[in-house]
């Protein structure tokens, strides 16, 4: 798959939220219905102005994925969950490591796809929070490139 990677504009921020939904109803089973509505509109009010948003495209120019970096940590990694294992994360994820100087990510303990897929980038475990950035009872996994 051909992928274009640049950062979205203002007005394609609403696609982001859709994505962002899509694959965390795919792989955040453990997350609260209310706990999604409470994120939901906080990714355009604080989390997207906090980082620096990169966006795969498909040869049409449609986003299929989406990166956040802030400081050499990935914020956030999302893709349509139509997407998932065609490259999309990886692809995003080179360009976060090669290009953006990111050697950090957390993520949820309860998310063994995405453990599994950033171990296979070579990130490993290096500290557990019992709580997450929320002081939700969600344990999150600090990684970081071995």
């Amino acid at each position: 798959m051909s992928l274009t990677l640049d950062t979205p504009t203002d007005a394609e921020l609403p696609t982001l939220v859709e994505i962002w939904e899509a694959a965390v109803r795919a792989t955040h089973h453990f997350l609260p219905e209310s706990d999604l509505q409470m994120i939901k509109p906080l990714l355009r009010e604080q989390y997207f102005p906090a980082v620096q948003l990169t966006c795969a495209r498909n040869e049409a120019g449609r986003i299929l994925g989406f990166l956040g970096t802030s400081e050499g940590m990935v914020e956030m990694l999302f893709v349509d969950p139509t997407c998932h294992g065609q490259g999309v994360g990886k692809r995003l994820m080179r360009h976060a490591i090669d290009e953006l100087s990111a050697t950090r990510v957390d993520v949820n303990e309860q998310n063994p796809q995405a453990v599994g897929f950033y171990q296979h980038l070579g990130f490993v475990v290096t500290d557990r929070s019992r709580l997450d950035g929320g002081g939700r009872p969600f344990p999150i996994l600090h990684m970081s490139l071995g």
